[in-house]
């Protein structure tokens, strides 16, 4: 199904994104236990309207990866779009765990899905920076999907600020997905990304969902986007 605008009528009035936010990010995570993600990993949506910001997708692996039957093929994404030195600040925190045998899961990757209040004035703007560059920091992938057609900002131009980058790479464009993948640690780092733009009217692409080192799968948004559009009701 091609993306509609969520933010103009009638679609604004009959299904208000609050309520479809929460729904695709229910879908993709449905779509990535479907047997996307391999043994050890799963995904879970969150949502917290009320609290801090909230992650919406996040998949995590589990302490001890077994192997199982049916383990999906490796799938190899395209080569990114562009590449960029990082100096990712060093981890100089002094502490002790007390950790049970069973240990806890860890998040691997992380989807975030823009809503207008992630845009609307420069200070949310840098707190979901914030937020994301964290993520990165901490070799997690991340996936951003920007659909929010009544504000202006570019968040892709506000990440890499956060993250100290100033070169000249390209945007996607206003209405975006960008996958974005970190490579090392301290001042030996990388990102590479994976941008492409959104268009209303236009089916949504698949961008590489980063789980470490060099693991990768599919992240099919067309599939999630139509799912959820279904369950909602909501016609082509």
């Amino acid at each position: 199904m091609p993306l509609r605008d969520h933010f103009q009528p009638p679609l604004s009035r009959s299904h208000p994104w609050r309520a479809f936010h929460g729904a695709w990010a229910a879908a993709i995570a449905r779509g990535l236990n479907a047997g996307v993600l391999p043994a050890g990993y799963y995904a879970v949506p969150f949502l917290d309207r009320d609290g801090p910001i909230e992650i919406d997708v996040a998949a995590v692996r589990e302490p001890v990866l077994t192997a199982a039957d049916g383990e999906p093929a490796l799938w190899y994404p395209p080569e990114p779009e562009w590449a960029v030195a990082v100096e990712w600040p060093p981890e100089d925190e002094i502490r002790v765990e007390i950790l049970t045998e069973d240990g806890d899961p860890q998040i691997a990757a992380a989807i975030e899905i823009v809503s207008p209040s992630n845009k609307d004035r420069p200070q949310s703007r840098e707190a979901f920076a914030a937020k994301c560059a964290d993520y990165l920091r901490r070799g997690c992938g991340l996936v951003v999907v920007d659909a929010v057609s009544t504000r202006r900002a570019d968040l892709a131009v506000d990440l890499r600020s956060a993250l100290g980058i100033h070169g000249a790479t390209e945007s996607a464009g206003l209405l975006s997905v960008v996958s974005y993948r970190a490579i090392g640690r301290n001042g030996n780092g990388r990102l590479l990304a994976w941008p492409a733009p959104l268009e209303i009217g236009r089916s949504l692409p698949t961008v590489p969902l980063w789980l470490g080192g060099e693991l990768s799968v599919p992240l099919d948004l067309e599939a999630s986007y139509t799912e959820c559009c279904v369950d909602l009701r909501i016609r082509g």
